[in-house]
């Protein structure tokens, strides 16, 4: 198998709306999916033989980065395609001199805290009822890692 992690292009987009559906259980709109990036934009997918089984979206702001939402196709969560992905968003922001990249995950997501802490994120902060949860709220959990 191939793994490329390559720039997020228009023709991922329908692959990318259909794995945000399927991934999250609060999904962003697909207007959101489907928009023009930005400058700041650094939104990448990662692909199998060709294949799109994953992507991320994230900016770049003056050294400091944000992963704003990561998703694995469900057909091949656990199988480390997160962990590639990840690394190979890590990488990009490297080449691109970054000095630090945030990001905020659901407390009850702990596959997804498990592997940031592994790839050398650490949690920094809390924000208290930050997401939407079938009962309420439910918090974020800030994490930060330095680019070296």
């Amino acid at each position: 198998m191939t793994h490329n992690i390559v720039l997020l292009a228009p023709h991922h987009l329908d692959d990318v709306w259909r794995i945000e559906q399927a991934a999250h259980a609060y999904p962003w709109a697909e207007s959101l999916i489907r928009k023009e990036p930005n400058k700041i934009a650094l939104n990448c997918a990662l692909e199998v033989d060709g294949q799109l089984v994953g992507y991320c979206f994230g900016q770049l702001v003056a050294g400091e980065a944000t992963l704003l939402n990561i998703a694995i196709d469900p057909a091949w969560q656990g199988k480390g395609m997160g962990k590639t992905l990840l690394e190979g968003f890590i990488a990009l922001l490297e080449a691109r001199n970054a000095e630090e990249i945030w990001l905020e995950v659901r407390e009850s997501n702990t596959r997804a805290y498990q592997l940031y802490e592994s790839l050398g994120f650490n949690e920094i902060n809390r924000r208290e009822g930050y997401y939407p949860a079938e009962n309420g709220r439910e918090d974020a959990l800030i994490m930060t890692y330095l680019v070296m």
